[in-house]
């Protein structure tokens, strides 16, 4: 049985578990850096920054979705960026990471909510193609553009 919840604090290993495991399957363990008690405080204190809803098959946790609210001036509405969506190998083909994209698009519904956006990486042809099965379109005409680091601290002093 699938099932998706929103995570406690108690999931705090668990949501660091899946960032590692995300990263590791897109080949970026070396970019993990974060520190545990700042994630708890940025997802679970007084001003969380994220949420998180925890993806189960049978009671077991299985995958995550870590989401925000953006905001579109077009449409004067927000929207929900998606940051992370993993899935365990052994839980691919269940159903579950399309219910954790269509938990987030009933938040997006119930919160009035312009759109649902995410980044993939381009090689990951599969979930390219997952996504636009469930309607998604890729925005190929925009760049990312990301300043941080020395750059963000010197933009920061000028």
């Amino acid at each position: 049985m699938l099932s998706i919840r929103p995570a406690v604090p108690a999931d705090l290993p668990l949501i660091a578990q899946f960032i590692r495991d995300l990263a590791d399957y897109e080949k970026l363990a070396h970019d993990v850096r974060f520190d545990e008690a700042k994630l708890a405080a940025n997802l679970f204190g007084p001003r969380p920054y994220a949420e998180v809803v925890i993806g189960e098959l049978d009671g077991a946790p299985q995958g995550f979705a870590l989401f925000f609210h953006n905001f579109s001036t077009f449409e004067g509405r927000p929207g929900i960026y998606l940051e992370d969506l993993f899935v365990r190998p052994e839980a691919r083909g269940s159903g579950l990471g399309k219910a954790l994209l269509a938990h987030l698009a009933k938040l997006c519904v119930e919160r009035d909510c312009a759109r649902l956006e995410w980044w993939v990486l381009d090689w990951n042809t599969p979930s390219i193609g997952f996504y636009q099965k469930l309607g998604a379109k890729l925005m190929d005409e925009w760049t990312v553009m990301r300043v941080d680091g020395d750059a963000l601290t010197k933009l920061a002093g000028s």
